[in-house]
């Protein structure tokens, strides 16, 4: 091997030396100063040697204000014992998402999420502390309202007597519009559902109704004179959403107060909560305990509550993924898992587009003062083609911001929102030219018949292929192997000659 040459070898030195020049320091410095995050770090003795700009922004303070001082100097309703940074100071040991509230020097009231670590020197010597924060004053004000506002409504009802008694469901199984065979079975299993005391999950893509669906079973249930309460998980940050599902106590941390969570005001009613895959990994598991024994225990207290409430949840995403990548327990989804309710994406139930588009003209035209009274032929051949990522909440606003800019007694393909507009124009959807066609009258029975013809042809064909095993089928289709299952069984599908399916 030749020899290296003494000017590339100072070459490839220079460039080595060059990165240790620039150093991380100025790329931690600009770091720093631009997270979202607020940054605090204290020396052993708990005085300040950096605090960014976004710290400032949480506490209502300057960072010349904090920097060199000590601490308790700058938020004197703090102390040993409730402040973050000198708990990891005095114990060594890490603090994650901790909701902490305190009074800055000035008198203004804050409420973070803290995780705080200790630092060590390169001989394992502790020698600070390093903070980061989230402000979270004005979020956990409103959760605290309306958790303050739904028990003072239901201390009401309660003291009202039976005479008050009402469902909180706005909405009931005849809300459900749909007449897709899919669509009759969920309501079906939504009826059953609605009998029992069993956790329930719904899933489905945002957009496809699930939160009605949930109203549905509530008020169909033997708990419908009971409190519905809903939280969507992914609304609050774990530190905030503990206390309000459980519940606080005054004194488990800084400016907590007797408080019941959310648990006890479902209390003989359902609790919803939506998007439980948001949930922290950390609350899931205290969930699954009060799922298996009936019992909360608010935050910091050390008294065992019994509940009566009825879980359901919900997830926007195929479940069992979620579990493979752990963004939802194994043992908590078979818990809640105990009756499921798959609601089919509208793509998947093209028949009801004409009566949702019906449901909803009447629904906003009245309040709109539109005289719209039908749907031109070219638009509804859209609403049949388009793929409607956004499901049934999207096919709803489509209709009412067409109200809007409607100006005959016909929605028509201009009338959509733009992006609409040009998703028709990619389906090369256009308004047929010379006069206008004659409104055709089409019998609901003879064109759900006709869908399920073309359904039942397009299945034989896939089965064929697949020769008739239902994995394979699945996969071919992409959709779930119960859903081709139960489409097969309503379509009177089988393969009787050959026995029992693969």
């Amino acid at each position: 091997m030749r020899p290296q040459s003494a000017a590339k070898r100072r070459r490839r030195s220079s460039r080595k030396e060059g990165l240790v020049i620039i150093s991380l320091e100025p790329l931690l410095h600009a770091l720093l100063l631009n997270v979202d995050e607020g940054i605090h770090v204290v020396d052993r003795q708990g005085f300040t040697v950096w605090y960014n700009p976004q710290a400032g922004l949480n506490d209502g303070l300057e960072p010349d204000e904090v920097k060199g001082k000590h601490l308790l100097e700058v938020y004197p309703s703090l102390n040993e014992h409730t402040s973050t940074i000198l708990k990891v100071l005095e114990t060594g040991t890490p603090i994650v998402n901790q909701q902490q509230t305190f009074t800055n020097y000035k008198g203004l009231r804050v409420t973070t999420i803290n995780s705080t670590w200790p630092v060590h020197d390169a001989g394992g010597q502790l020698v600070g502390a390093i903070e980061i924060s989230k402000d979270v004053t004005r979020v956990r004000e409103l959760s605290e309202q309306v958790v303050d506002l739904r028990a003072e409504l239901l201390g009401r009802r309660k003291g009202q007597g039976q005479a008050a008694a009402r469902s909180d469901a706005r909405y009931t199984l005849d809300d459900l519009i749909g007449a897709h065979p899919l669509f009759v079975a969920l309501k079906e299993q939504a009826q059953l559902a609605a009998r029992g005391v069993s956790p329930v999950l719904v899933c489905g893509e945002t957009g496809t109704g699930k939160e009605l669906l949930v109203h549905a079973i509530h008020h169909a249930s033997p708990r419908g004179s009971g409190p519905l309460v809903t939280q969507n998980c992914a609304a609050l940050p774990e530190g905030l959403l503990e206390g309000i599902l459980f519940g606080t106590v005054r004194g488990s941390f800084t400016g907590a107060e007797d408080r019941p969570g959310l648990f006890e005001l479902a209390d003989g009613g359902t609790l919803y909560l939506d998007e439980i895959n948001s949930m922290d990994m950390n609350l899931q598991a205290k969930l699954l305990r009060v799922l298996q024994d009936g019992r909360i225990r608010r935050v910091g207290d050390v008294r065992e509550r019994r509940v009566d409430v009825r879980v359901v949840a919900s997830t926007n995403e195929d479940p069992l993924e979620a579990v493979q990548q752990r963004r939802l327990r194994q043992d908590l989804y078979y818990r809640i898992n105990v009756v499921s309710l798959e609601i089919p994406p509208l793509r998947e139930r093209l028949s009801d587009i004409p009566l949702l588009t019906e449901h909803f003209l009447r629904k906003h035209r009245a309040a709109l003062g539109a005289r719209v009274r039908a749907v031109d032929a070219a638009l509804e051949r859209f609403f049949l083609a388009y793929g409607w990522p956004g499901n049934v909440r999207e096919l709803e606003h489509a209709v009412q911001a067409s109200l809007h800019m409607a100006k005959g007694d016909k929605l028509i393909l201009n009338d959509l929102p733009a992006h609409l507009q040009r998703a028709a124009g990619a389906l090369r959807v256009e308004v047929p030219a010379g006069p206008e066609p004659a409104e055709v009258s089409v019998n609901p029975r003879e064109l759900k018949a006709s869908l399920e013809r073309a359904e039942r042809g397009a299945l034989l064909s896939a089965l064929a292929q697949c020769d008739w095993n239902l994995s394979q089928v699945s996969r071919l289709l992409g959709m779930p192997r119960q859903t081709l299952q139960y489409r097969m069984k309503r379509l009177g599908l089988s393969r009787a000659e050959t026995g029992r399916l693969s």
